[in-house]
């Protein structure tokens, strides 16, 4: 229950440490139209037939609507085009839509450009995430939702870099190192005094790299899939030795759909896939897979390999110690690298039209043909 004080609300499960079990009615997840949020979205939809989500996303480069046509149509789906940085808008979906949980997705993602353009990383990442933590302070104290939920999706990269040995635990200091990083840790933050000051029922999640469908060709894996079917280089950073953790998509959105409806409200989870990789290894394996998927020779695509300068502030490693989720909640990874790799090759193998209307820059032509900016 909700207890009301001036501005200051505090959440009381009436259980202790122990939650009730959270059963959400509606919920607004933003960034839906992205590559993590829209597998959230189709597994979350699927899973939870009575539940209505609305996605709101404002579909800057890396939003694709494409990645939702199979679910547009469902009657207890809908999206809105809006930025979480207008505050009426916010407000207005909260209300109207007697929104019960936020599941927070949208952000500006790509550390390189973080780096060329920082600004836009702060005023989304840490600005957008205040806006939408502030209107839903203002909806629950309105007292017309009972039991809510404000989950902040997050990433390892706030931790910093991890020497050669060691994990990252809930416990591990921020020590983020790229614009990126710096603005994802802001928002952390922000989660965290609104649940501390105000008493807003916050998860907050922090996970390892994550890979499988639909993702933005910009990023490691499906760059190099795209790029040895079409015979072109595959840059490698600095000498190919920083190690990443990798999570399919998939048991990352099993995972928040668990931490939403039993997870602890004030709690960090960290999500990671038991999968450490050097990236070159990482390279390596996706050659050698295509090789014989493609038809090619082996060793082939291994030469398409190209050493570039390392970009500036590359962590070395990061190491997810996600074992609070297994012993709280239960959740482990289904997937081995191994597997969901192959099953991501094959996934981009037969996804042609998707990766064309992506790389080609049409899928953008899809939603301004269709959407306009969204309303209640």
């Amino acid at each position: 229950m909700l207890e009301r004080n001036a501005c200051v609300l505090v959440y009381f499960s009436g259980k202790g440490d122990k939650p009730l079990a959270f059963s959400p009615k509606s919920i607004l997840v933003t960034g839906g139209a992205g590559f993590i949020g829209s597998n959230f979205i189709h597994s979350f939809v699927a899973n939870n037939p009575d539940c209505k989500v609305t996605n709101l996303d404002c579909l800057t480069y890396a939003g694709n609507l494409k990645n939702l046509t199979a679910i547009e149509n469902n009657p207890h789906y809908r999206f809105v085009r809006g930025d979480i940085g207008d505050a009426p808008l916010v407000a207005d979906l909260l209300t109207e839509l007697e929104i019960d949980a936020v599941v927070h997705f949208a952000a500006e993602s790509h550390v390189d450009r973080s780096i060329t353009g920082p600004e836009i990383f702060v005023r989304t990442n840490v600005l957008g995430t205040q806006i939408l933590l502030e209107e839903s302070r203002k909806h629950l104290q309105s007292g017309k939702v009972g039991d809510f939920r404000f989950f902040q999706i997050s990433t390892d990269e706030v931790y910093g870099s991890l020497g050669e040995t060691g994990y990252f635990t809930e416990q591990t200091p921020l020590a983020a190192n790229s614009p990126y990083s710096a603005s994802k840790a802001g928002a952390d933050l922000l989660v965290r005094a609104y649940h501390e000051t105000f008493g807003m029922p916050t998860l907050n999640t922090r996970c390892s790299n994550n890979y499988g469908p639909y993702h933005f060709p910009e990023k490691l894996i499906p760059l190099l899939i795209h790029n040895i079917i079409n015979k072109k280089p595959l840059p490698v950073y600095g000498d190919g030795q920083n190690v990443r953790d990798w999570l399919h998509v998939r048991d990352h959105s099993a995972a928040i759909d668990l931490i939403l409806k039993k997870g602890v409200p004030g709690s960090v989870y960290n999500i990671g896939g038991n999968n450490e990789w050097k990236n070159i290894d990482i390279v390596n394996l996706v050659c050698d897979l295509l090789d014989t998927r493609l038809g090619r020779s082996d060793g082939e695509n291994r030469h398409l390999i190209t050493f570039v300068k390392d970009r500036p502030g590359h962590d070395r490693r990061y190491a997810i110690d996600a074992s609070q989720l297994k012993r709280d909640l239960g959740w482990e990874p289904a997937f081995t690298f191994e597997n969901g790799i192959a099953e991501t090759i094959e996934w981009y193998l037969d996804n042609k039209e998707w990766v064309e209307g992506v790389t080609s820059g049409a899928y953008r032509e899809y939603y301004e043909q269709q959407y306009g900016r969204g309303s209640v």
